[in-house]
């Protein structure tokens, strides 16, 4: 009891070491992470905790959950990056401890300090806690939800039958409040990944009943309860129109590619490859046959489970791979099951010690070696950067974005070197281990995954501010020099929140300040500046009184005096 205490304790302390560090060194990004920023930060200016609104309009393309996490964090940390983005972190702290939880009832705690550490190394799931953006929490309480009805569906002692009514019952319970948080959290669409992954289920064990018709509703009005909690109250106060909007918004999503986020139709699987590395690379040979003996009665829960995540997996990727809108976190639900699923070959080969196939060694050579070199080579390219400049020639704005005065050093390859000499001091322990050391084979797990999290938290430390630096530095800094000033901002020609949220718009305008004509033609009662991209400026060189004061890094500023 005491060792299995001290786990939760290092995994706490792994998670806070990892996740909460330098959150708010660098700006939030358009457009999600300022979007949700924005929104609380508007919660806590009108005073109106209830609905969510951007610009002090209603937004109907989100629940409120996540802002209300913001809204609070904010009340402790003041109106920051680090309380926007705080709420991720405490949700990869609190992910990692349930996967050690689940993966120890799973297989025993050897698996679930391997599930654990296969999440934490991968870049994608690594990086998504150190976001300001919805998906962790949103896919958590999902995965939380499935997890309660596979425990109900599929219990250890007895396959399908559990023979305490309260015990299914109040799992089937906390799984539809957790469902119902879900979609509080981001929409309908949780819904719709658990009833698709529930029907796939239902469907490949030819539609035996493992549930009751009471257990349905139980979830169905659980999930329900909650929901109305916001929408129903929402529709009762203010009527159907914004239930419409948001229902029309989420049908857009799906069918346009929102925004030009368009892609190819194997354009998750590339994300999930490269963006999940390196447990992508281990999950790759369980999709089709399971690396653990599980044939005997006492294992069928073991079985069942596997047969879950592996539907989750693919419900999600064909799921978005069809939808039109094609942008990296929409897969992001998979990290669950390919984590998973990374876990089970490496438990396998250090409990079965068989030797790892060398075709999944060279796979993960291979995959390393081009992560490493791209993240070895961009800091000889940014030192070089007119070397680049001839391949954006006839983008005029990414040739503003490259003239940033941004300086790299040779110690900015820390990061890509870090990632090779653990990629390749890890295979070579792969091909040449000793299986019949088991402790030394598990060393190497945690070699493999703990240097891989290291590069993550490197490549932050190292690249993020240059990165941001190049793409919207200029304009941030420009926006936060106009914060408190009585003065109207307005972008042109480009979508963004920033302006929003880092001049700290106030909520005293009326409705006729919003607009591009007033602003251009009107009677104006303070100055105002327009901001657009050197590849259009939105016909604002038309008008006489209007005067172009700044230009830097592909960004153009103007202002127009009273």
């Amino acid at each position: 009891m005491g060792k299995l205490k001290n786990d939760y304790l290092i995994i706490l302390l792994l998670g806070t070491l990892f996740y909460l560090p330098f959150l708010g060194s660098v700006h939030l990004f358009d457009w999600d992470e300022i979007n949700f920023a924005e929104a609380a930060r508007e919660m806590i200016v009108s005073g109106d905790y209830f609905h969510v609104q951007i610009d002090y309009l209603p937004f109907w393309e989100k629940p409120p959950l996540f802002i209300w996490m913001q809204v609070l964090a904010m009340k402790l940390f003041g109106i920051n990056e680090f309380a926007a983005r705080f709420p991720n972190a405490v949700c990869g702290i609190t992910t990692l401890l349930f996967l050690f939880s689940t993966g120890k009832k799973l297989h025993g705690r050897s698996f679930g300090w391997i599930w654990v550490l296969a999440y934490l190394g991968s870049i994608l799931p690594h990086l998504y806690f150190r976001s300001g953006i919805i998906d962790p929490w949103f896919n958590l309480l999902i995965f939380c939800s499935i997890n309660y009805l596979i425990l109900s569906f599929s219990n250890q002692e007895n396959h399908g039958q559990v023979k305490s009514f309260y015990k299914k019952n109040k799992q089937i319970f906390f799984g539809g409040i957790l469902l119902g948080l879900a979609v509080l959290t981001k929409g309908p669409i949780a819904i719709l990944l658990v009833g698709l992954t529930g029907f796939v289920y239902w469907l490949s064990v030819k539609f035996k009943m493992y549930f009751t018709a009471s257990q349905i509703l139980i979830y169905s009005l659980a999930t329900l309860l909650v929901t109305a909690l916001w929408f129903g109250v929402e529709w009762i106060i203010n009527g159907s129109w914004f239930i419409k909007e948001f229902t029309n918004y989420q049908i857009r999503l799906f069918s346009t590619p929102d925004a030009g986020h368009g892609g190819f139709l194997g354009y998750h699987f590339v994300v999930l490859l490269l963006g999940c590395f390196p447990a992508s690379i281990f999950a790759i040979p369980t999709l089709w046959k399971s690396p653990l003996p599980l044939n005997s009665e006492s294992q069928k829960w073991q079985i069942d489970y596997r047969k879950w995540m592996l539907i989750l997996f693919w419900v999600v990727l064909i799921l978005f791979s069809i939808v039109q809108s094609k942008i990296v976190h929409y897969s992001s639900l998979c990290y669950f099951p390919l984590t998973y699923l990374s876990a089970t070959y490496l438990f396998s080969i250090t409990e079965n010690r068989k030797k790892i196939h060398f075709k999944v060694i060279i796979a993960l050579l291979f995959v390393g070696l081009i992560i490493s070199l791209i993240f070895i080579t961009l800091p000889f390219a940014g030192k070089n950067i007119e070397i680049l400049k001839p391949l954006f020639e006839k983008d005029l704005f990414v040739m503003g974005n490259l003239e940033a005065d941004i300086t790299w050093s040779f110690w900015d390859i820390t990061p890509g070197l870090t990632l090779l000499i653990t990629t390749l001091f890890s295979v070579f322990i792969f091909w040449k281990e000793d299986l019949s050391k088991k402790y030394s084979f598990r060393k190497n797990i945690v070699l493999l995954f703990g240097g891989s999290a290291i590069f993550i938290t490197l490549s932050l430390i190292f690249f993020i501010n240059k990165i941001e630096g190049y793409s919207q530095n200029a304009v941030i800094e420009f926006y936060k020099s106009l914060e408190g000033k009585n003065v109207y901002v307005k972008n042109v020609g480009f979508k963004s929140y920033a302006p929003l949220f880092y001049t700290k718009k106030p909520n005293r305008l009326k409705k006729e300040n919003r607009s591009y004509k007033w602003l251009t033609e009107g009677k104006i009662d303070r100055e105002v500046y327009f901001i657009t991209k050197i590849n259009n400026d939105g016909g604002l060189r038309n008008f006489d009184d209007i005067k172009e004061i700044r230009k830097k890094n592909g960004f153009v500023f103007f202002k127009r005096s009273p």
